[in-house]
């Protein structure tokens, strides 16, 4: 296989956005002082705003199609949304984006289930394997509650669920219409609560409350694409990058140490994301190359031999 075949336009699209949600996690990190709806509505409302203009700008309706599926879509991503903040604030920054991250399990699962995509042995062997590596990296901490940690995996399932929708709106839905309507269902929940509780961004925050909305915009987009554009276990699986940046993130920024069994899990999880990618395309060649071309009347049989495959 060529790099070209393992590193798709989808698995391209994924690897952008789990930059740009790392970015925008360690921005969120950085203001403690702001409760977690208000960061929502923040997040939400400058995405919401570009959005708008992207559909005007190419002349699509916001409202969309497919609606139920849309305003659904929007309630899951806000409670993964709202429930991973809160668990990025009161719990070690490596701890929470473990939690949030294992949600390619349950997206997995739902694929499997729901949308009858097939995932090869080799391929939940990987996601093992990459299970295995966020466990031994986050190993045990007495510092995450039992509470936090329901709320985190509260946070995997929700987000698994919104995976699983906006891969059931591809080709039905523009996808900035598919992350319009998070962004709304985010702005008006996370507006209506935040005005019991206002807290006053600091002058310092308003920059990293532009960066936090225009990096969710562009994680949003390009995570659309990826999970309109590969299939949804093998592009979610690419989510456990997330824990190697938050691992770096920590030593830069949050004076956390990285010793050898830290590395040897973040190891295990590489082993796992890349593997994973590998089998999947591996499978999809096969799959490919097994397909037999219809014959039609008139063909030369040097140019389609009946039984050949392309």
């Amino acid at each position: 296989m060529t790099a070209r075949q393992i590193f798709s336009l989808g698995i391209r699209h994924m690897l952008v956005a789990v930059l740009s949600f790392s970015t925008m996690n360690l921005l969120v990190k950085l203001m403690p002082h702001i409760p977690p709806m208000e960061l929502v509505f923040f997040r939400c409302s400058i995405s919401l705003l570009i959005c708008l203009y992207l559909l005007h700008r190419a002349g699509v309706s916001w409202l969309g199609e497919n609606r139920p599926l849309l305003f659904f879509r929007g309630i899951c991503g806000t409670a993964a949304l709202l429930l991973f903040f809160i668990t990025l604030k009161k719990i070690p920054f490596a701890g929470a984006v473990t939690l949030a991250y294992t949600s390619p399990v349950f997206s997995a699962m739902l694929g499997a289930w729901l949308l009858k995509e097939r995932l090869s042995a080799a391929q939940w062997g990987f996601i093992t394997l990459s299970l295995a590596g966020v466990a031994a990296l986050k190993g045990f901490d007495a510092r995450i509650p039992v509470g936090y940690l329901l709320l985190g995996l509260g946070s995997a399932v929700f987000s698994a669920l919104a995976y699983m929708l906006v891969r059931r709106l591809k080709g039905r839905e523009h996808p900035v219409v598919v992350v319009l309507h998070f962004q709304l269902v985010g702005t008006v929940a996370g507006g209506v609560v935040s005005a019991f509780d206002f807290q006053t961004p600091q002058p310092w925050d308003w920059p990293m409350l532009l960066g936090v909305g225009l990096l969710t915009q562009l994680g949003q987009l390009h995570l659309t694409k990826a999970l309109q554009t590969e299939k949804l276990g093998t592009a979610s699986s690419m989510n456990f990058l997330g824990v190697l940046y938050a691992a770096l993130w920590g030593v830069l920024l949050f004076q956390e140490r990285i010793t050898l069994a830290n590395i040897a899990a973040m190891a295990l999880i590489a082993t796992g994301v890349v593997g994973n990618v590998i089998a999947g395309k591996r499978a999809e060649v096969i799959a490919s190359a097994h397909v037999v071309r219809p014959y039609s009347e008139g063909e030369g049989d040097e140019a389609c031999p009946r039984g050949s495959t392309h």
